[in-house]
């Protein structure tokens, strides 16, 4: 199993950025994906997720509105479109998978300041 994450940076707040996770090495269309982030000194948080099946999708309170999740099957590939970033939003976001198995991706760090 292997994940490639991209499109972490640094952006200052009102920006956007957006979050790919290639997959490869499982069923991706089976698994559920979700991104989630862990700010220094803080646990690991669930951003958003969006299930493997009929596309549904949910998110944390914190970025309702700002941010969205996406798949493309076809591409095996999940994104998070990052939009109105806030210093909060500063953390390493992960890719996981969630299926038969739970899978986890290295992490892309998001810096969002001045």
């Amino acid at each position: 199993v292997q994940f490639v994450e991209s499109g972490g940076g640094l952006v200052q707040p009102g920006g956007s950025l957006r979050l790919s996770c290639a997959a490869s090495g499982f069923t991706f269309s089976m698994y559920d994906m979700s991104w989630y982030r862990q700010a220094p000194g803080k646990e690991r948080e669930l951003v958003a997720r969006i299930f493997s099946v009929g596309g549904i999708t949910n998110y944390a309170d914190s970025v309702k509105g700002r941010f969205t999740i996406s798949r493309d099957n076809a591409k095996n590939t999940v994104y998070l479109q990052m939009n109105d970033l806030k210093p909060e939003d500063t953390a390493v976001y992960y890719c996981n998978a969630r299926g038969k198995r739970d899978y986890w991706g290295q992490g892309t760090q998001v810096t969002v300041s001045s």
